[in-house]
């Protein structure tokens, strides 16, 4: 039986070696989700602006939330908020689908020789590229609304790349753990919906007792909402120190569920 290399050279060596098959099947994976439709990818763009929409007038004019610090411009509450909302998505379609990636790859797994490891990159690349065009979305709006955006929004990189290691790291675990407990996908929808709840998503960080925001802060998502609200919306440099602990952690956690996913891939054959 093929011995699968679970170190951590072999993760990156992995993402090169297979950069052009990984774009190949990123690009089928975003034009085959609207493949039939009569506006076609097009509905990339009015899904965050409708939703945009819709979450701007149920907090804001419904709820009549704001956020600490801020004014009462409900164009103030729909870019912050949505802010969130994209770092947010990105986990959520990734960490949703990893359970059934192998699963819904059967063919990769019997009939041929396919680097399955790189199913999550793809999945990542696919839900990055909805998220680029949210972000453009977000940039029209606020462009339309205040102006030039703020210098600070260089440093969004420093957010996202952190933030794509822990999704790969989580997603090539709960991919393995979705071959031999087909429960995972059913476990993994309760889960995000309860992370949408407990992040900083909807509300401020300081809308919570002192003593209860250390919680949150154990959310992995929280410091990326935050951090990404700091640099588009706020104008405020990141966190740098945040920024180091965060990324490292995420690349830990990316080279464990690595080394998952190779161990117990040797498997997956027998199991479907």
């Amino acid at each position: 039986m093929q011995n699968f290399s679970a170190s951590p050279q072999e993760m990156v060596v992995s993402l090169y070696r297979n950069r052009n098959l990984i774009g190949a099947l990123i690009k089928r994976e975003v034009i085959g989700r609207y493949r039939g439709s009569i506006m076609g990818i097009l509905w990339s763009l009015l899904n965050p602006v409708f939703m945009l929409t819709v979450y701007t007038f149920v907090f804001s004019f419904v709820f009549k939330a704001r956020w600490d610090g801020g004014s009462n411009s409900k164009a103030e509450f729909a870019l912050v908020l949505f802010a969130g909302l994209m770092i947010f998505n990105i986990f959520s379609e990734c960490v949703s689908r990893a359970p059934g990636l192998i699963l819904s790859n059967v063919n990769y797994v019997k009939k041929v020789v396919f680097p399955l490891e790189i199913l999550p990159w793809v999945a990542i690349g696919a839900s990055l590229f909805h998220a680029f065009v949210s972000l453009m979305v977000w940039l029209v709006t606020y462009m339309a609304v205040y102006g030039v955006p703020h210098i600070t929004v260089i440093f969004l990189p420093l957010i996202i790349i952190p933030l794509v290691f822990f999704i790969v790291g989580v997603s090539w675990a709960l991919a393995s753990l979705g071959v031999y407990l087909r429960d995972a996908g059913q476990f993994i929808g309760i889960v995000t919906t309860m992370l949408m709840f407990v992040s900083p998503i909807f509300y401020p960080v300081t809308a919570l007792p002192e003593q209860y925001r250390k919680f949150l802060y154990m959310n992995p998502l929280t410091p990326a909402i935050e951090q990404i609200r700091d640099v588009l919306f706020w104008g405020k440099l990141p966190g740098f120190s945040l920024l180091a602990i965060y990324t490292l952690v995420s690349i830990i956690i990316a080279c464990v569920g690595f080394a998952c996913f190779q161990k117990t891939r040797k498997g997956f054959a027998d199991v479907l």
